[in-house]
């Protein structure tokens, strides 16, 4: 883990946290893409059984977060996101590994995820062990109106 690096989870939406990722997540999504969620979704999906948000800082200031939702022994990867200026330094590979880690205390087998087809982070899923699933075309509508296609990713974490 990188010098300095914290991670605070949170199973209820404190405020706090909330507010750091709304900052993380105004930085990391490409606007073009539509991908960002407002503070009401991310506000909402807080309030769901099994729902979890991990922060990332250094010196306290929020770096990166992952929101995740487990229903039974099953759960998605919501969303990853690290601040533009912070990635290349591991802060991904932390948060992905430490929601899996979290994930499987909670007896969950698997994890799922979905993620933009031009997205650079398929390579961070494929190099910790997910499996690509399925493609959905048009998935996703950037704030230009064009479609973007999804691929679904998995990991068996029984394995």
């Amino acid at each position: 883990m990188m010098a300095g690096l914290i991670l605070e989870s949170y199973e209820e939406g404190a405020r706090i946290a909330l507010t750091d990722a709304m900052e993380v997540m105004t930085r990391a999504f490409d606007p073009v893409y539509g991908e960002a969620w407002t503070l009401p979704q991310l506000a909402g999906v807080m309030t769901m059984p099994g729902t979890w948000l991990t922060i990332a800082r250094i010196d306290a200031a929020p770096t990166g977060f992952a929101l995740i939702r487990s229903v039974l022994d099953e759960c998605e990867l919501l969303l990853l996101a690290v601040a533009p200026l912070w990635r290349g330094r591991g802060i991904g590979q932390t948060l992905l590994s430490d929601s899996l880690r979290m994930a499987r205390r909670k007896g969950i087998t698997s994890m799922n995820l979905e993620v933009r087809a031009s997205n650079n982070a398929i390579n961070l899923y494929e190099k910790t062990g997910f499996e690509y699933v399925h493609r959905r075309p048009g998935y996703y509508r950037g704030n230009d109106g064009q479609l973007h296609d999804a691929l679904s990713f998995r990991i068996d974490m029984r394995i």
